[in-house]
């Protein structure tokens, strides 16, 4: 967690990832690059090639600029090295683009979430850098004053796969020192016994270095229900989730728990690519 991303729009939500970004970054001696991305129209993309509307791009890009330098002033990023960039793109294009450009550890990003018609046909911009980012991202959904991560859960059916972004979940727990809750949430129609459920759970961690970890089954009639109320049972600080990344209509009918998670859940939720 050397380099750390930061999109910002400048609202409220994206500040306060910035804010925990500068707590993790502080306690890793790590670096934070703010990230700003002014999304043009293809009149306006047209424009450029003449250099009609130069002025007025310039004028927003400076503008952004601005707002970068204000950001990198604020009392809580003192001491942290600072860096800014402004992209003419996409939001989670943009996103996805500067992780890879500058070789980053971690995304974080703030949301309010979507729901409804939104959710299932456009999705939030964090939910769609969740589903292609090839980084662990850290969704926050509100101020945490104090991001300290004692109890982190992370759910899963602990299959082979998911044995390599795990090394980066074991990482990610160890460096706060939190315990990691391993959970496993059986539902009516993937129902293991217990017995089943903690030998597949103790087999996956066997040769994992873990500071500290419990495991635990817990039954509810989905995967994402139980997940929020077993964070709640725990009073986690953090859930955590990989993903497959699914896309077009894959996506659609299939859905993703993490993106659900992403999208619905009060909790701090960080997600790593299967």
């Amino acid at each position: 967690m050397k380099k750390i991303l930061i999109p910002t729009d400048f609202s409220k939500h994206a500040e306060y990832a910035l804010k925990v970004a500068a707590q993790i970054a502080r306690k890793n001696n790590g670096e934070i690059i703010l990230l700003h991305m002014l999304e043009l129209p293809h009149q306006g993309s047209d424009a450029v090639g003449s250099g009609k509307e130069l002025p007025e791009i310039m004028f927003f890009k400076n503008a952004a600029i601005n707002r970068l330098e204000e950001l990198m002033d604020e009392d809580y990023l003192d001491g942290i090295k600072v860096s800014e960039a402004v992209l003419f793109e996409l939001a989670f294009e943009g996103v996805l683009k500067a992780s890879k450009i500058n070789d980053v550890d971690l995304v974080v990003m703030g949301s309010h979430g979507a729901s409804g018609y939104k959710e299932m046909f456009i999705g939030s911009n964090a939910e769609k850098v969740v589903r292609s980012s090839e980084v662990p991202v850290l969704i926050i959904k509100k101020e945490q004053e104090n991001f300290d991560v004692n109890n982190f859960v992370f759910a899963s059916d602990f299959s082979e796969e998911i044995k390599k972004p795990f090394e980066k979940v074991v990482e990610f727990a160890n460096k706060f020192d939190a315990t990691l809750h391993l959970a496993m949430i059986n539902t009516p129609n993937n129902f293991k016994p217990t017995s089943l459920s903690e030998q597949i759970m103790n087999e996956f961690v066997a040769n994992f270095k873990i500071n500290k970890f419990e495991t635990h089954v817990y039954n509810e009639s989905n995967v994402e229900k139980g997940i929020l109320n077993f964070a709640n049972s725990v009073d986690a600080d953090l859930i955590g989730m990989s993903t497959h990344g699914r896309k077009g209509l894959s996506h659609f009918f299939n859905g993703s728990i993490s993106e659900d998670l992403v999208n619905h859940a009060s909790r701090p939720v960080i997600t790593f690519k299967i």
